[in-house]
């Protein structure tokens, strides 16, 4: 049985209300050795579930009983606030912006996400983000980050065309290295770029803060 590349299994509460899309995401998990502490198929359930098995990750639909609302993202938000260390990816059928803005706005040092359910399908992106999650990172789904940043005004209207792409790849939770790659340029030069970025954003050099998250918020916040 595949592991995730850290080596390690997760051990993973899910919610999420269609009975099939729960299973794919439960086989999906299991695939690659994660442990599904429980799955279940409303808001409530969720709460109790974290608050019994306390996971290393929760992984959870934003719509779902009992209001058939945001329940699941509301309940998530909730738990984050109880246990601060929880990381939380959140799933959507659509790309909605004050649910993505919600969830970066938990703030904290652990792992938020936001993916489409339709990146479920590309099986190993979806794993490859429940770890990056659980590890601590920032994960948003391209297309979010795409439509979202075509809503953005000042104070990005200060970034140069080169600028905008790297933070954009920066908001998808890539690595230097990574958007080196994407880009065709040298790590040294992506470097030279975040600099640049978080100097026009006027971000704080604060110890106690992430200037490279709160350029992402920047630039996903409406």
């Amino acid at each position: 049985m595949p592991l995730n590349p850290a080596g390690t299994p997760l051990r993973v509460v899910l919610a999420e209300d269609s009975a099939l899309m729960r299973d794919g995401v439960v086989g999906v998990l299991t695939r690659f050795g994660h442990q599904v502490l429980a799955a279940v198929g409303d808001a409530e359930a969720l709460v109790t579930a974290v608050r019994t098995h306390r996971p290393d990750i929760v992984v959870s639909d934003v719509r779902m009983p009992p209001g058939h609302g945001d329940d699941g993202l509301r309940a998530a938000v909730a738990l984050r606030r109880d246990l601060p260390d929880l990381p939380v990816l959140v799933l959507s059928q659509y790309v909605e912006q004050s649910y993505a803005t919600h969830l970066l706005d938990l703030g904290g040092d652990s792992g938020v996400g936001y993916l489409l359910k339709d990146r479920i399908s590309a099986v190993t992106e979806f794993a490859d983000a429940v770890t990056a999650v659980a590890a601590g990172g920032t994960v948003i789904d391209p297309e979010v980050v795409r439509q979202l940043l075509r809503r953005r005004q000042d104070p990005l209207r200060r970034l140069t065309p080169r600028e905008r792409e790297v933070l954009g790849l920066m908001a998808e939770g890539r690595s230097n290295t990574a958007i080196a790659r994407a880009l065709f340029v040298t790590e040294a030069a992506v470097n030279k770029h975040i600099g640049s970025i978080l100097q026009k954003l006027d971000l704080p050099v604060d110890s106690t803060v992430h200037r490279r998250v709160l350029a992402v918020l920047t630039y996903l916040r409406g």
